[in-house]
């Protein structure tokens, strides 16, 4: 069985990626390990595939995407990464292979996914929910429940198919949908991908809702699992086996969140020491912290988030101004110079 397992990142996450592809490599090596990359390579630094823990790279620009330069200025970091998942999904799930597995680049795995595996030869789409046992304590569901709420029932750092059947029809309308409404507007109902798969298990039959607490561990869940080691050294999580762990928000964000509910839980605190090395010793320092190569229009002008959302609700802009990344005279940026939308500057 061919399965196939990308993550979706920029350079600034590829320090996690390769700690992802390089705990994916342990555990499965026989799979095949795409990298999906909404970025180009700053000039410091050179990439060179080859020597990286994936089998091989596609680059956003690439999957065909109609009017691709006007479609991505319409997002932002996150959202574009998220947004390129539908499109990869479909297409692979036309390229040959059996499984397609997505995992979030801040992801780590700690056992084989053989179950996950063995689960898709029946289901045909498996989804991790943010939440398998209900909280009782206010700041857990203020924290979680109401943020679930908010954002999404189901994880989408995580997602696997069969590529024929339901898999294949998911993907086709995910891809779909994360073309045209993979944006982070929570009052219009929207939260990247991950409201959409609130409709799944209604929309699509053989769905596999995963409530393995091994599967998916992170900051949001710690309140209701708790970490053991076994005799033999295996990390379990409510007694069953660590299979991957989530390390969103990596920082003191994710710090502060971690040590508020993993309390005198001791081996969450080991497994982020190791995570933290981990990604340290996968850093490239020529790489900016925070870069992204379409965060700035051509000449370096920072784009901010207001010039991708009058961009994004004008069809009139979209249509004059296929791409609004060229600052060349006469494009979107003197557009937005004699608005007076950007900085120190009157048009």
């Amino acid at each position: 069985m061919k399965v196939l397992c990308f993550s979706s990142f920029t350079f600034s996450y590829l320090n996690r990626a390769r700690v992802l592809y390089q705990t994916l490599r342990r555990f499965h090596p026989d799979w095949e390990l795409v990298a999906l990359i909404t970025d180009r390579p700053p000039l410091s630094f050179h990439f060179d595939a080859a020597r990286e823990p994936f089998d091989r790279v596609v680059w956003a620009e690439d999957l065909g995407i109609e009017a691709f330069p006007g479609w991505l200025f319409k997002h932002d970091v996150v959202e574009a990464c998220t947004a390129v998942k539908g499109p990869f999904l479909h297409q692979a799930c036309a390229s040959g292979a059996d499984i397609v597995i997505y995992l979030d680049p801040d992801t780590a795995l700690f056992a084989p996914l053989d179950p996950l595996i063995e689960r898709l030869r029946t289901a045909e789409i498996a989804l991790t929910p943010h939440l398998l046992d209900p909280n009782t304590d206010r700041a857990a569901i203020l924290d979680h429940d109401l943020s679930a709420s908010r954002t999404g029932i189901f994880n989408l750092g995580f997602v696997a198919v069969r590529a024929t059947g339901e898999g294949a029809r998911f993907a086709a309308w995910w891809n779909d949908r994360l073309l045209d409404y993979c944006y982070d507007d929570i009052p219009m109902g929207l939260f990247v991908d991950q409201r959409w798969c609130d409709h799944v298990p209604a929309l699509f039959s053989h769905v596999d809702i995963i409530r393995d607490p091994g599967f998916n561990v992170a900051s949001w869940n710690l309140s209701q699992r708790r970490l053991a080691i076994d005799g033999q050294g295996a990390i379990l999580v409510n007694g069953s086996p660590l299979r991957f762990w989530h390390f969103t928000k990596l920082g003191p964000t994710g710090d502060v969140m971690t040590k508020r509910y993993a309390g005198d839980n001791y081996p969450v605190y080991e497994i982020w020491r190791w995570y933290k090395d981990q990604v340290t010793a996968a850093t490239d320092p020529s790489i900016p912290t925070r870069y992204w190569a379409y965060d700035q229009f051509s000449d370096g002008t920072p784009i901010v988030r207001a010039h991708r959302l009058v961009y994004r609700e004008r069809p009139d802009l979209q249509a004059a101004f296929p791409d609004p990344f060229d600052a060349r005279p006469g494009g979107f940026r003197s557009w937005l110079a004699r608005e007076g939308l950007i900085d120190g500057e009157v048009g």
